[in-house]
């Protein structure tokens, strides 16, 4: 069996690089024949010839492409060429925009944070008034979150405790799209990460910090194995499902009483901490998963 894995070819740092080399190892040990590729390798051509452009670069189509970026635009060109690409593009989009995410998990009542979206305006033009944070405020209450649609690793998540503090924030965003969300005090400095693939949850942490809202172990969080409750495995397994992902990692907080509300779901969840933490290694999973249904799906 032979597949590509692609990955953005501008993110070169070992942090990305050495989850891409985990994946190719694992597909390995599976014996399949699989090729590490950027974006920029794999260019789509559209048009007249495009596809016959595309064939000569390219003589040989995989029966599967593992997609390891955002490349979106990409994604759906393997997709028309009538490749199974893992994640899907439109799973990786509702997930790589966090508005989408949440728009998309209010349609099947998932519990999430009261969540209000900011209305988009154009880069030339920006926020002529805030008069819109008013409904913000009185909605949401201080302290509330801050966070821009698109980042990674709660490095675009902020708190805002008072009226300056909001008004600074939104417009040092500017013209990025961003949402606002009641802040779970009950969750503060804590949550779970569960590792879905397929319909299973395969592992799963707890994240806590004692110097910041934010649990990302990036932010200065720690983690320890962590056992899921049954309404906790339920609720990622819903979130995965209902957003077309073959794999994700769920970021779940606590209620008030210890329900899990849905924080964010991660269609590229980097899994070297949660290895370091559980043992479990979820590019393996990965790769077996999809070598199943591959094979059941020729059955």
């Amino acid at each position: 069996m032979k597949a590509w894995l692609i990955a953005n070819h501008f993110l070169m740092s070992k942090k990305f690089s050495e989850l891409t080399d985990w994946l190719f190892q694992a597909a390995k040990a599976a014996n399949i024949e699989m090729v590490l590729m950027s974006n920029a390798d794999c260019l789509a051509f559209l048009g007249r010839g495009g596809v016959d452009a595309f064939k000569q670069y390219h003589e040989t189509l995989p029966d599967f492409v593992l997609f390891w970026d955002k490349d979106v635009r990409l994604a759906t060109y393997l997709e028309t060429l009538g490749i199974p690409v893992y994640n899907s593009s439109k799973s990786i989009a509702l997930c790589d925009d966090k508005s989408m995410t949440h728009l998309t998990l209010e349609q099947y009542g998932i519990p999430m944070p009261k969540t209000i979206i900011a209305p988009m305006t154009y880069e030339n033009i920006g926020y002529t008034d805030y008069d819109f944070l008013t409904m913000v405020e009185k909605e949401l209450h201080y302290p509330l979150v801050i966070k821009e649609c698109f980042g990674s690793f709660g490095a675009q998540v902020y708190l805002a405790k008072d009226e300056n503090e909001l008004l600074e924030k939104v417009e040092q965003i500017g013209t990025k799209p961003m949402l606002f969300q009641e802040f779970i005090k009950s969750s503060e400095g804590r949550d779970i990460r569960l590792q879905v693939v397929g319909d299973q949850v395969v592992a799963s942490m707890y994240r806590y910090s004692e110097i910041d809202f934010r649990a990302n172990i990036s932010n200065g969080g720690k983690m320890k194995a962590y056992q899921p409750t049954d309404e906790q495995i339920a609720l990622a397994l819903e979130c995965t499902k209902r957003l077309g992902l073959t794999f994700a990692g769920v970021d779940l907080l606590f209620g008030e009483h210890e329900e899990p509300i849905v924080c964010e779901v991660n269609s590229n969840a980097h899994f070297k901490n949660i290895y370091d933490c559980t043992g479990v290694d979820t590019a393996k999973q990965i790769i077996n998963y999809i070598l199943l249904e591959k094979r059941n799906h020729r059955c």
